[in-house]
Parts: C-alpha cells; structure tokens; sequence
C-alpha cells in the first residue's frame, strides 16, 4: 500500500489584516480522493488551505492559509509518501505589498499589484525521486486538454486531471485523465466521490502498482 499527500481546497492571500483574494474551492474533490484511497487501504495526508468541507477521520489532515504555506507543508510531507495527488486550487497570485493596517475607503480606485506564487505541484514535480510520482489537476476555462498537456510537462507530472471551473464549489466533476504520454485513459462525469473512485482506481493501476512492482 502506499503513503499518498493530497494537497486540498483553496488559499488565502491578504491584502491587510482583514481582507484577502482566495477562490471557492470547497475542498470536495480532496475529501473524495482521500476516501477512496482510505477505502483501499492506503495512508492519506491532506494538507488543505480553509474549507467547509470535513474530511475523512482516517486521514490526517495538516491545515494551511496562503499558498507559501501549502508548498511548505506538502514539501515536508512528500518526502515521506510514495506519491502526491494535487487537487488543490491554490492561489495563483499574492499582493507585491500587504498592508500592516486595514486599507481606508477614499472614494478613489485601488490598485493592486500582484505577483505571482511558488507552483506546488510544479515544485513537488520537479523534487520527486525515481520511486515517487505525481498526478496534478488542471482546471482550465478553454483549450482544456490541451492546456492540461501543457502543463503536464512543465509541472514534472506522471499523469493530469483535466476540469473546468463548473467543479469549483459543487458536488459533481466532469474530469478526463492524461496519462504521462498526453493520452486520454479515462473519462468520468458523476459526483466527485464517483470521479474520485474513478481517478484512484486508475492511480493504483497505473502508478501504485507498477512503481511497486518495479521495486523502485
């Protein structure tokens, strides 16, 4: 059996004291994965940002808030799993400048300037060992498979979950699965915990298993 980090759920990052850009991930999707992989007897560690969602008791859960955190929790954690599933929407984009005080309404504009975050999955992807691998989400709004072929190469991943935004949020997923090649080897619309079953048992085939029997 093996050792799995599921990264889960949205990030936070404040302008001030008070406020913050985040998405609607609720975190479903992770809670899903984690308990079809529980219910094959595997070991899940979750790190997930701010969520309504309860995730599965068995599992142990390490909260986080911005996405700098998130990278440095599933960086520790990966280090010991086998493998690492991200389904996690963090955010993309931080404030240049966050504010010590609560920003003042002037009745003028404000802008904001934004850069961009560390990549946690392109991170993990890039650090893993021969005998470790890594599955990503991409969730894209256009051009969805091949975005997700994109990005299945620049973020280092062994295979890449393609959705679209109508998952943020919601209790069912539409989802096709890249295999490390680009291929399409499985498509899957139903409730995330039905899409989830899907997608691990696809995992353990094609991942799990075969680095197991290599011995790797």
């Amino acid at each position: 059996m093996a050792k799995i980090l599921i990264t889960s759920g949205p990030t936070r990052q404040y302008l001030d004291p008070v406020r913050y850009i985040s998405n609607a991930s609720s975190g479903r999707m992770g809670a899903a994965l984690a308990e079809t992989a529980l219910r094959l007897g595997h070991e899940v560690v979750i790190v997930t940002g701010p969520v309504p969602t309860t995730y599965p008791s068995a599992a142990q859960v390490v909260p986080v808030v911005t996405t700098d955190e998130m990278l440095a929790a599933s960086q520790s954690w990966f280090a010991r799993c086998d493998g690492a599933i991200g389904a996690a929407a963090p955010c993309d984009y931080m404030p240049r400048i966050v504010e010590t005080e609560k920003i003042a309404k002037t009745g003028a504009p404000l802008t904001l300037q934004l850069i961009e975050t560390p990549d946690v999955v392109a991170t993990l992807g890039q650090a893993k060992r021969d005998d470790q691998w890594v599955v990503g989400f991409a969730l894209e709004t256009n051009d969805r498979r091949f975005r997700a072929t994109v990005k299945l190469e620049k973020k280092h991943c062994d295979m890449i979950i393609s959705n679209g935004p109508t998952a943020i949020d919601s209790d069912v997923n539409d989802v096709e699965l890249l295999d490390i090649t680009g291929e399409v080897v499985a498509r899957v619309k139903g409730t995330k915990q039905e899409v989830a079953d899907v997608l691990i048992a696809e995992i353990d085939r094609r991942l799990i298993r075969k680095t197991i029997a290599s011995g790797k």
